[in-house]
């Protein structure tokens, strides 16, 4: 995990180079439905609010499975993308033909793999260009999805008029500068897990609550931490987890705070202030500055709707060093034969 999360930097700056050659612009200005599931729709939901900052489009996010077999679908969409970083997942390729195969659909396939059935289902094939990532718990690859879908609705809004070329030449250069935060963000987040160690890999229960765009980076989190350190781990939005979930809190329990300027930033103070009464363990990550021990901060300066495609990296970083503290040895394949079995792939993950 470790080297290709110390490739995160080379590979965004890369896919930033290649832009817009890379991305095709998509002609539809309503209605975009994503499909995606695991880490693809943790990062769909990272990109949802930068997109729809550019123009008028609306992106609706759906686990393709359940939106086959039990959604309604909207004929006013005409867009449908479908990301799968293997391209190989039953799910999405199902969907995929099943909304081509009864509605005036045009479908956008994002994947790493130019020879999957996502790339050959999908009337137009989106490279993501990250090489080979042979690590079942995708880290590179889980930010480069944000950027290019970030890239495609940046592409979208600029061939749709809603953006001139100033505004494009901003963005962008606002993406290089985030991009390029990277390796100190990676630091940074040595330098915390060091001091923490011992109460990090020690803990028996994980939660990480934010907010508005943050939510994606919530949802990863889980994600990650589920895999690689092998404890219970949630990711919720601040307004779910205020209405029930915090009964669960206990002196034992680990909370991570996404603390982001935004119109919700004074109810999670008050929230984690609240918190710190009932266990000792309450540490925040912001974007800003900060003296705080118990503050992982990044000291970058980017716009809301962008941190997720930053802020997700320490989370990377910290399953990885907790895994391997708690013993878990990542790199022993295990559970080879689940994607075949249950039939949520095509065919068995080509992981080291």
């Amino acid at each position: 995990m470790m080297t290709y999360i110390h490739e995160e930097h080379a590979t965004l700056a890369a896919i930033l180079d290649n832009y817009p050659a890379s991305i095709p612009a998509i002609e539809d200005e309503s209605e975009w439905l994503l499909l995606a599931t695991g880490s693809s729709v943790n990062a769909a939901v990272s990109a949802k609010y930068y997109i729809e900052s550019l123009s008028e489009v609306r992106v609706t996010i759906a686990e393709p499975f359940h939106y086959q077999h039990f959604e309604k679908h909207n004929p006013a969409i005409r867009t449908v993308i479908a990301v799968s970083q293997s391209g190989e997942s039953t799910s999405t390729l199902h969907a995929l033909a099943q909304l081509k195969k009864q509605f005036p659909v045009k479908t956008v396939g994002l994947t790493s793999k130019p020879q999957s059935e996502l790339a050959k289902t999908a009337d137009t094939f989106v490279q993501l260009d990250i090489g080979e990532e042979r690590v079942g718990y995708v880290t590179k690859g889980y930010v480069a999805t944000i950027l290019t879908l970030m890239l495609m609705g940046l592409r979208h809004a600029h061939a749709a008029g809603a953006i001139d070329d100033a505004r494009e030449g901003r963005e962008l250069a606002i993406l290089r500068e985030a991009v390029q935060a990277i390796p100190s963000i990676i630091d940074t987040t040595e330098s915390f897990f060091s001091r923490w160690e011992d109460d990090l890999v020690s803990s028996p229960r994980f939660t990480c609550i934010g907010y508005g765009p943050a939510v994606g980076v919530c949802m990863e989190m889980a994600t990650k931490f589920t895999e690689t350190v092998r404890v219970p781990s949630q990711g919720i939005e601040m307004e779910v987890f205020m209405h029930g979930p915090y009964f669960e809190i206990n002196p034992q329990h680990r909370l991570f705070f996404l603390d982001v300027p935004s119109v919700a930033q004074e109810r999670l103070r008050l929230l984690r202030e609240y918190e710190k009464r009932h266990t000792q363990y309450v540490y925040t990550l912001t974007p800003g500055q900060s003296e705080d021990p118990h503050t992982l901060a990044l000291n970058v300066d980017s716009p809301e709707n962008v941190l997720p495609l930053l802020m997700i990296i320490p989370f990377q970083i910290l399953a990885h060093h907790i895994a391997e503290g708690k013993g878990n040895n990542l790199p022993q394949r295990i559970f080879t034969d689940f994607g075949v079995a249950v039939k949520s792939k095509t065919k068995p993950g080509d992981y080291a």
